[in-house]
């Protein structure tokens, strides 16, 4: 990331005293948050560093509007400042992955996934509820309309991938919204090689016969490919939601091309503009001309008044990754986590599927004697921030789990190179090897745990060092 010029940190400097005037422990607890950022090793794959622009175009006076609607149909006057900002957001971002159609008010990734559901249910289910229901006012509706609304599409089948596979929430796990609006039938991983089985995914879909296939992963460390997802959604009649929000940052710089590129395959596909796409924290849409109707219809279907300063943000992020720069920055986040699995690999560290071919990395913790929660804890003890993440099979379940999730986006930001995350390998290997858990009475604890003396001091002093190698924000001073 460039130097910032004295003219970008003096307004920094200038907008915290503002802050400060009305309530200054919010301005010091964001001076901390840069300060704790500056400090540590963010491996936290769903994280990154927005550019100053983005930054500071969502703190803008856009935040006081109310927009329902689309581009030039609003339920509210006075907007064609926000219609001028969502057009340029969605002309970037069709510009960007050479789509269609783009929808760029979600507000997070679990909108913009809500809203592909419900694009894909009103485009495809036949339902006279639903047809009742568009023709008439909110104050037209009763709960019995809604009841049979709900009976409708309670019907519909959704496969995705498995939560312990690499799958996410929003892909028909029974605690969340999407696992309560369909039936739902997971797909994993081939117990020996941690790779997606198209094969036995096929099988599956021939016998349930989804409406929906979801294809997409939250901790999968391999590529997918999109053209077999398709044709296996072609064979059994379904839709193809892709959920990219992981690797849309590697879509967009040209790192996932051809049958490794989800747009022009997926019939709807969802995103997050954070992430390995290095934005504001939102979410959009890509769907085919099929959908795109469909997907407008997001507010107020899904989503309540859009987020103006947030989709102007948006814009930023899209005109910035259209960037010969953010391709090679892509690149390299492909380039680094290959580093960074080898130099795990070499120092006994176990990986999900045997390393990575995208931006993320899941470590196998168990062989340490280690919960993945365990390793958690020592690892940001040592100034090593990562999440805690179940893998296939996981006999320590969704709380504890036996994995680590790990990612080379945010360093990457920073200038990491491979020499960098060999580095970065190596300390996570000796805290690792140094942790081991705490005894209990009834034996051993999942949560609790012990690190050797003096490894999170000598972890910390090594990371500093390659830390302030490679400044985070350079210039700012604040």
């Amino acid at each position: 990331m460039a130097d910032l010029s004295s003219l970008t940190s003096s307004a920094y400097q200038q907008a915290l005293e503002v802050i400060a005037s009305v309530e200054p422990r919010v301005a010091e607890a964001t001076r901390k948050e840069l300060a704790d950022q500056r400090a540590s090793l963010k491996l936290i794959a769903s994280e990154n560093y927005a550019s100053p622009a983005v930054l500071m175009t969502m703190g803008t006076w856009f935040s006081d509007k109310y927009a329902e609607g689309t581009i030039g149909h609003r339920f509210y006057a006075g907007c064609r400042n926000v219609d001028t900002v969502e057009a340029v957001a969605a002309e970037h971002a069709k510009a960007l992955f050479d789509a269609e159609h783009a929808y760029v008010q979600p507000h997070s990734g679990i909108d913009a996934n809500l809203v592909a559901y419900w694009a894909i249910l009103n485009q495809r289910v036949e339902s006279p509820t639903l047809a009742r229901l568009q023709a008439a006012t909110v104050n037209d509706l009763t709960e019995s309309d809604w009841e049979d609304l709900r009976h409708e599409f309670n019907a519909q089948k959704v496969m995705g991938m498995s939560l312990d596979a690499g799958g996410h929430l929003t892909h028909g796990f029974r605690h969340n919204i999407s696992g309560k609006m369909f039936q739902q039938h997971s797909y994993g991983t081939h117990p020996e090689t941690g790779l997606i089985d198209y094969d036995a995914l096929r099988s599956t879909a021939k016998q349930y016969r989804p409406l929906i296939i979801v294809a997409g992963y939250s901790a999968y460390p391999r590529r997918i490919n999109f053209r077999i997802m398709r044709e296996i959604a072609d064979e059994v009649g379904a839709s193809l939601f892709v959920d990219m929000a992981h690797f849309a940052g590697l879509v967009a710089g040209k790192v996932f091309t051809g049958e490794e590129n989800p747009v022009g395959y997926g019939h709807v596909v969802a995103s997050t503009t954070h992430k390995s796409l290095r934005g504001p924290r939102g979410g959009f849409v890509l769907a085919s001309e099929e959908y795109a109707a469909a997907v407008d219809k997001g507010c107020p279907m899904v989503l309540g008044g859009p987020l103006a300063h947030i989709m102007a943000a948006k814009a930023l992020a899209f005109a910035e990754a259209r960037s010969e720069a953010f391709q090679a920055y892509a690149a390299q986040v492909a380039v680094n986590a290959k580093a960074l699995a080898e130099g795990l690999l070499k120092r006994g560290v176990p990986l999900v599927s045997g390393g990575t071919d995208n931006h993320l990395v899941l470590m196998d913790v168990s062989g340490f004697g280690i919960t993945g929660r365990q390793a958690e804890s020592a690892l940001l003890e040592s100034g090593v921030v990562t999440n805690r993440n179940s893998i296939p099979r996981d006999p320590n379940g969704a709380w504890y789990t036996s994995g680590i999730r790990i990612g080379t986006p945010a360093l990457t930001t920073r200038g990491f190179g491979e020499t960098e995350f060999d580095q970065v390998a190596d300390l996570i290997a000796e805290v690792l090897r140094n942790t081991s858990p705490t005894a209990t009475a009834k034996g051993t604890s999942k949560a609790k745990y012990r690190l050797a003396e003096g490894v999170a001091a000598r972890v910390q002093a090594r990371a500093q060092e390659l830390l302030d190698a490679n400044p985070l924000y350079p210039g700012l001073e604040l």
